[in-house]
């Protein structure tokens, strides 16, 4: 039996997507006195000097900075409410879901959103945001017998983040499926040309391709406020000279902005097709009654 696939996924990058500052940088490195730059680098080191991949640099980087007062996830969590966002967040969330009419509900036409980072779960999950999302995948560590903080047991890698498109493609949430299990087409929840993706640049170019060959949505974002422009020329680069995707736009979730009406034409487009494929499907599975002459 095939699955309804009436969800509409909106996947977002969170560090430069919904807010302009690392989360790190934000709530956790101000929090135990952690100087930004002197971390970054000693992270940099490790990737440039020991062959580190770039998370797994910066996981270590930050367990080698808390040693003397490992926090436990529960702490990281409460931090996770301090995190700002680009205008329009939360927001935007309910705004969106006001979007879909009576006919879109009746057919059954939902949207979900999701977070796919390179970023600490723990701290979103402790963020404003939180409430809002279906789902949150990021970079998380495991706890020793007194609950603080120990090795790594997720790591989301740009090039992994993928996966994790996959996962929602096939509603295999949980770390446990095993998201290489075949699934036919028809079977999965959430076709990939019912899904936009959000990122801000060059780590989300696997997700960008991954969209464009399978008939999904894209866009980047840039910080509008930024004077060396950097950002934007980012975002330029994938879209003018790359053809990674179509669509940037500043990151301004505002109603009316042209980021959200980038993101409300997308999910209408998706919404509308959703409703013209069921009222077919219903067209086609009608028989007529005989009539007598």
């Amino acid at each position: 039996m095939a699955a309804s696939q009436t969800t509409i996924g909106i996947i977002y990058d969170y560090d430069q997507t919904l807010s302009p500052i690392y989360m790190q940088d934000e709530v956790l490195f101000p929090r135990f006195g952690i100087n930004p730059g002197q971390f970054w680098k000693k992270s940099r080191q490790l990737v440039d000097e020991d062959g580190y991949d770039g998370e797994l640099a910066y996981l270590k980087t930050m367990l080698d900075y808390l040693e003397l007062d490992r926090p436990t996830n529960a702490e990281l969590r409460a931090l996770g409410a301090g995190l700002k966002f680009y205008p329009g967040l939360p927001e935007m969330f309910t705004e969106m879901d006001a979007m879909l009419n009576d006919e879109h509900k009746l057919y059954g036409v939902k949207i979900e959103h999701y977070i796919v980072s390179s970023g600490l779960k723990v701290l979103l999950d402790g963020s404003k945001l939180a409430p809002y999302v279906k789902r949150i995948f990021g970079c998380e560590f495991g706890e020793d017998k007194e609950g603080r903080i120990t090795f790594p047991k997720r790591v989301i890698s740009h090039t992994t983040k993928t996966q994790y498109i996959f996962r929602i493609n096939k509603g295999m949430l949980e770390p446990t499926d095993d998201v290489n299990d075949h699934m036919p087409p028809e079977l999965r929840p959430i076709p990939f040309n019912h899904m936009v993706y959000v990122g801000d640049g060059p780590t989300d170019v696997p997700c960008f391709t991954l969209m464009k060959k399978y008939g999904g949505h894209a866009l980047a974002v840039y910080n509008p406020d930024e004077a060396n422009r950097s950002s934007f020329r980012k975002c330029y680069q994938l879209s003018a000279h790359a053809d990674r995707l179509k669509h940037i736009a500043p990151a301004d979730y505002r109603a009316g902005s042209h980021l959200r009406l980038l993101l409300e034409e997308m999910v209408m487009e998706v919404a509308n097709g959703i409703v013209r494929r069921k009222r077919a499907e219903i067209e086609d599975g009608m028989v007529a009654a005989p009539h007598f002459t």
